[in-house]
């Protein structure tokens, strides 16, 4: 799956809208694409590396996630709540995809 497919599969989500919210900020977040279901974030990554993206995980699941090759803590983000999903091949996008699905049903879910 290239950045583009990616990038389809996010918005592909009912509510779902993209942003550039660090584009003013420093100078290496400057190509963070966020995707947020309303105004909560569900999904981020580098456009300009496209090695990983950022999402929201449900706490009970991280330990165990956190054990697999290809998820790791999160970059600036709350390590309780969210996790970095390698996109080099260590992890299907079959996994990939349904680790970004639960992460749009979770922040829906906190929404409603």
């Amino acid at each position: 799956m290239n950045v583009e497919e990616f990038r389809d599969f996010c918005l592909s989500f009912p509510n779902t809208r993209e942003g550039m919210p660090f584009e003013g900020f420093f100078r290496n977040s400057r190509s963070i694409l966020v995707f947020y279901v309303n105004e909560k974030m569900f999904c981020l990554f580098d456009l300009d590396k496209f090695d990983h993206c950022t999402l929201k995980c449900d706490p009970k699941r991280i330990d165990e996630l956190m054990g697999e090759k290809g998820i790791d803590k999160p970059f600036n983000l709350s390590p309780k709540h969210w996790i970095s999903v390698a996109l080099n091949g260590d992890i299907s996008w079959e996994i990939v995809k349904d680790l970004v699905t639960q992460s749009h049903k979770l922040v829906v879910a906190g929404i409603s």
